[in-house]
């Protein structure tokens, strides 16, 4: 940690400033992110996970077996925290759903609102230091109780080329279809136009960065 003492006047507007990122040029990085992974496909998942993840990958999406694995790498605490918020949030979006109410405006001609899931969604979930599991359970909850039948969910892998284990465990326990090693803007792009390993979905969900929210923005 680095101390400062009495700074002069001169040095206050340098040590209070905020990084700024260059928002000009993340659309920019974004922009061709997404034509490389429209035209190149999975190639340039795996040459884009190992520039910005640091991931050598021999297969983008997660196998049935590391899925499986994850549970043996949680600790009975963490599952146990995480099967009270699962409960807590079913209960929640159980609590949504719509009953069919049939209202005939005039004799004979009946009307009514029905709700239909997506078919297909895509879940984002971000990497990093603190996985969020948390973002697993908010998302591929109400898309099990809405019905979705396909629920693709992307995260960037560390450098030893694996998703953490938490996030892992939190999907299979959630029902997620297909997990894929892949994050950032080219994990968006992935799921928007499809690759050979990717599926396209219909609508994609979760929180990211800049440029995952610029890739948002830029695929709507």
């Amino acid at each position: 940690m680095q101390l400062i003492i009495n700074p002069g006047k001169n040095k206050w507007a340098q040590l209070v400033a905020r990084p700024a990122l260059d928002y000009g040029n993340i659309e920019t990085i974004c922009e061709q992110v997404l034509e490389r992974v429209k035209t190149e496909g999975d190639k340039a998942l795996f040459e884009l996970t190992a520039r910005f993840d640091g991931a050598s990958l021999n297969n983008l999406q997660v196998s049935k077996k590391e899925l499986e694995e994850s549970e043996n790498l949680v600790s009975p605490a963490l599952k146990e925290a995480i099967d009270v918020a699962r409960a807590n949030i079913e209960r929640f979006h159980y609590s949504q759903q719509s009953k069919l109410e049939i209202v005939e405006t005039t004799p004979g001609v009946k009307c009514w609102q029905k709700s239909m899931p997506i078919t297909k969604v895509g879940l984002y979930v971000p990497g990093g230091t603190a996985p969020l599991f948390s973002t697993v359970l908010m998302l591929g909850i109400p898309a099990a109780i809405a019905g979705c039948e396909e629920v693709v969910l992307c995260s960037p892998p560390g450098k030893d080329g694996k998703i953490n284990p938490a996030i892992l465990y939190t999907a299979n326990l959630v029902g997620v279809t297909r997990v894929f090693k892949v994050g950032g803007a080219q994990a968006i792009a992935a799921m928007a136009f499809g690759t050979h390993s990717v599926p396209k979905v219909f609508k994609i969900f979760g929180p990211g960065n800049h440029y995952v929210t610029t890739a948002k923005q830029l695929v709507t």
